[in-house]
C-alpha cells in the first residue's frame, strides 16, 4: 500500500496515528449514542480546529443512493471523548 503525503498533512507518523484514532473514537461514540441506521454507510469525522469537529453520519443502499442523515458539530477532549454535540446526540434507532 502506498502513502500519499499532502501538503500540511503528517502520514505514518505518530501524531497521525494518533490523529485516526481519535477520529474513530468520536466516530463509535456518535453512533453508541445514536444506534445504528440501517444501511449505514460510515461516519465521517472531519476536524474543524482544536477540538472541535463535524460528524455526518451516511447511509445508503449504494454509492449513488448515499446521504447524509444526521450531521453533529462537536467539541472533544483531547483523548477524542465528546463533551458536547450541536444539535444534542438522541438515540434514534436500536
Amino acid at each position: 500500500m502506498t502513502s500519499v503525503r499532502r501538503e500540511g498533512q503528517d502520514v505514518g507518523t505518530p501524531e497521525a496515528d494518533g490523529r485516526q484514532q481519535v477520529l474513530a473514537r468520536i466516530g463509535r461514540q456518535v453512533l453508541q449514542a445514536l444506534g445504528e441506521p440501517t444501511e449505514l454507510r460510515g461516519v465521517h469525522v472531519k476536524p474543524l480546529w482544536e477540538n472541535h469537529y463535524r460528524a455526518n453520519v451516511v447511509v445508503g443502499k449504494d454509492i449513488t443512493t448515499t446521504a447524509v442523515v444526521h450531521s453533529y458539530f462537536l467539541v472533544a477532549d483531547a483523548t477524542g471523548t465528546i463533551v458536547t454535540a450541536t444539535p444534542t446526540i438522541t438515540r434514534q434507532y436500536p
